[in-house]
This record gives structure tokens, sequence and C-alpha cells, in this order.
């Protein structure tokens, strides 16, 4: 057999020596954190807090922002903190790796963290730890830091177990951190329930924004709208190359971390056919002019709040017939899904009244088999072979925000002042249906927009972007006459 040892070489780093550790050991300047900073939305984080802690009178909740996932070999995924940590702390950042977020019974918030290392502790894990070392992967705050930025009591995480020895009854928010549900599904954690309802809270408590988180999504927005007219400007070149799609990804991309954090999901970028594919994201093919591109696309801010707005654009900047009579009839029925937005309708109004003028105009292009009223009815349903989502969902810390909260409070439940969300109705004609005329297999639109329901109605915080036909050809021509 083989010698394993000769087989695995390890890191491909040298041996640290005992002359290099001592010379690491000192002579480090102090680099302390401005006591004057606090995360974001930092007012807004008492009152969250003591919202969830009243929903669990009596109990310890964790809330925990998640672990590092594999990627491949030795290299991670990037790290996102789970939403419902960084909505009750304000802390976004990559190095919030394996914290936990306590709330006490008492409503007290405390916050188990790593925190950064002593340099001269003797262990040298701020150059030695290749995952959590600040050499590596950037500074974290110590104690003092962390509690000072969040107005949260802070704790070493290595004391989190300590929690788990008396008889306090817990609630986790499991299947987030490995770590914390193998530490509470242990004998000694007899006392801890996992079960859903304290997601389902947490969800909930997301339902309405604050007027802070619709800046915040404001602003992705705004971001998302210059990332769109970016994607424009890259037409003639992404035109030119063998996979334009990932041209296009690219452009908007750019954009995404320029501004913010990031993309808020994976940019959808589906010209021709591929907009058939609700979810494309291959992004890898080229562009012909005759056809259309649909770009379903989201910056993530700083502070983790996503758009998510979808356009459905002609690539020669202009629509041919058989695209505009496809396109129309999904922005009348878009139309009519914002009209019903207010508070007190229904959440899925918007979703029936886009689905009726999706289905009388099929029924008037001869498609369905039967009348738009009989595939309307919920024992039929057959409009929906082309058109298969709904029509929308809730938007902010996550593109589907509140996936968690409990039918009754958001899909079966009404709107209210300070919700945002998605109307986005669309048609994926799929190019080997045979019910379809040649000339309109292979179309896919979608149009998308975000709105924040008001005291009276909604306003459309995407309305930066054109949705009309001839808007979105005057666009396409301005910014393509820059170059």
């Amino acid at each position: 057999m083989a010698d394993q040892s000769v087989l695995h070489t390890g890191s491909h780093d040298l041996p640290v020596t005992p002359a290099l550790s001592a010379y690491m050991s000192d002579q480090w300047a102090p680099t302390p954190l401005s006591a004057d900073l606090r995360v974001p939305g930092h007012g807004y984080l008492a009152g969250r807090l003591a919202r969830i802690a009243a929903a669990f009178p009596g109990e310890r909740l964790l809330v925990p922002a998640g672990q590092l996932k594999v990627r491949s070999n030795d290299c991670d995924y990037r790290f996102r903190p789970n939403s419902a940590y960084a909505h009750l702390t304000g802390l976004t950042g990559e190095e919030q790796v394996g914290h936990v977020l306590v709330i006490e019974p008492d409503g007290e918030g405390v916050l188990y963290l790593r925190p950064r290392s002593d340099r001269s502790d003797g262990t040298g894990a701020f150059f030695r730890d290749r995952r959590y070392g600040e050499l590596w992967v950037g500074r974290r705050a110590d104690l003092a830091e962390a509690a000072n930025l969040t107005g949260l009591r802070a704790a070493h995480l290595d004391d989190l177990p300590k929690l788990f020895t008396g008889s306090v009854p817990t609630r986790v928010l499991s299947d987030v951190d490995p770590v914390l549900d193998a530490l509470t599904g242990r004998p000694h954690a007899d006392h801890t329930v996992r079960d859903g309802q304290l997601a389902a809270a947490l969800s909930e408590l997301r339902l309405i924004k604050d007027p802070w988180e619709v800046e915040q999504l404001q602003l992705s927005v705004d971001h998302t709208a210059a990332g769109f007219a970016d994607v424009v400007r890259a037409l003639p070149a992404a035109l030119r190359h063998h996979r334009g799609e990932r041209i296009l990804e690219g452009a908007f991309n750019a954009r995404a971390r320029a501004e913010g954090n990031g993309t808020g999901y994976e940019t959808i970028v589906a010209s021709g056919a591929h907009a058939c594919v609700l979810h494309w994201i291959r992004n890898d093919g080229p562009l012909d002019p005759t056809q259309l591109l649909l770009l379903d696309a989201g910056v993530e801010t700083d502070t983790l709040y996503t758009a998510d707005i979808t356009r459905t654009l002609p690539l020669s900047g202009t629509f041919s017939s058989a695209q505009r009579d496809v396109y129309e009839l999904v922005l009348a029925a878009q139309s009519a899904g914002i009209a019903t937005l207010r508070p007190g309708a229904s959440f899925r109004d918007f979703h029936r009244a886009a689905m009726r003028v999706i289905a009388e105009g099929l029924s008037e292009w001869g498609v369905l088999p039967v009348s738009a009223e009989e595939a309307l009815r919920e024992d039929s349903g057959l409009y929906r072979r082309y058109t298969l989502c709904a029509s929308g969902h809730m938007l902010g810390l996550d593109v589907h925000d509140c996936a968690k909260a409990r039918a009754e409070t958001y899909l079966d439940g009404v709107l209210e002042e300070g919700m945002v969300l998605t109307v986005e109705p669309g048609l994926y004609l799929q190019p080997d249906d045979l019910t379809l005329p040649p000339a309109l297999r292979g179309t896919g639109v979608r149009i998308e927009d975000d709105l924040v329901i008001t005291a009276d109605g909604a306003r459309l915080m995407s309305s930066a972007l054109p949705r009309t036909v001839d808007g979105i050809e005057t666009w396409m021509g301005e910014l393509l006459s820059e170059r």
C-alpha cells in the first residue's frame, strides 16, 4: 500500500518557524474602530428585537448567521449572513461566519461571536488561520466593538455551549448552521425546540418594511436601473461575441459589485428561446439581433436588500410586429395587476387580475382549446401552459422575502402599507409547442417591477426604467447613440 503521508501534501504554504512566529507577535500598531461607528439601521434594531422576543415569552431564541460552505477542495463559497440574523443585528459582512444572536427570555440580545485575535497571545491565529485569520480574510470586531456597533451585549462564541446546561426553554432557527444544529441536538439540550415557528415569526417580522428598509430597497432599485442601462450599452460588443449573454451578465454584475454587495440572485440573461426557461442562468448563448432578450436581475446593497426587476428588450432596438403583440399582452396583464395594489387588498388579487388578461389574450389569439373563463377555473388552469409561475412575491433582504411566513399572513393575507413586492407576469411560448403559431414559438416575455404599498395604493419604485414598447425603443436608442 502506498504511503498516505506521501500522497497527501496538505497546505502549499511553508511551515512557520519559531523565529517567524516570535517576529509576528509584536510591534503592531493599535487599530480600534471609531467609537461613533454604528451598523446601518441601528435605530430600528431594538424594536425588531422586542417584537420577536414578545412572540415567544419566557423562551431563549437562537438566530445563527450560518457557516461557510465548501465550493471545492479548500475553497469556500463567498459568505452571506442569514437574512434573519442580518435583520436583527445589522451585521452583514463576511466576517459573521459562525456567529449566533441569542435573545434571552427577558428580551436581552447577546451576540456570540468569534472576536479578532490578540496578536500577542502566542497562538498566531491572526496569520496562521487561513479561514478566520485577520491577515487572510480581514478584520473582525472585538467584543467591545461589536457591542458598540450593535447595542447588543457581546460574548465569546466559545461560551455558547454553556447555554444548554440549564433548563431554559430554547428555540433555534434550524437548518442555517449545521454546527449549531448539532450542538442543540445533543442530549444535554433537551429543552431545545427546533420547529418552524421561529422561522415563520422571523419571516413575518419582515413583511412590513420600516422607512429605512424602503430607502435601502429604493437604493437597490436605482442601482439596478443603472445596471440595465449598462447592459444596453454593452449590446454592440455582446452581439459580436459567441457567448453574448455572458458579456451582458458581466456588464450588469460589474455594476452590482461596484455599487453594492453584488447581485441579489443569479442574473438571468436569456435571449431567444432561452427566455422560455424561467430560471435560465447558464447565460452562455450567442445573441441574434432578430430576437428578444429577457434580463432579470437585481443589485443587492451592502445592507443586503435586493431589487428584482425584469425587462424584455429587442436586441435590434426595435420590436417586430409579433414581438410587440406578445409584449403588449404581458404589459396589459402587469398593468391590471398593479391597479389592484392597495392596503386591504388580497395578496393574490394582482395575480388573478394579471392572469385574467393573459387568458383572455390567449383566447383571442385562438391558442386556448377552451374559453378564457373555462381556462381560468380552478379545476382547469389550461392557460398556465404558457405562464407557469405566479405573478409576484414579497421583496426585501431575500429576493423571495418572508418565504417562511404562514399562508394566512402572506399568500392568503392582505396587503398593508409598507409591504414591498414585485409584479411580474410573463408569457413563455416554448419553441417546440405545437399549440402555438410558428411565429410565436420560442418567444419569452416577462415584465417585472418593484412596488411599495402606500396609504392609498402603491408606488412604482422602478419607474426609472421604461415599460412600454415605445418607451423601451426610445430608451435603447438614446443609450446606444452615446457610443
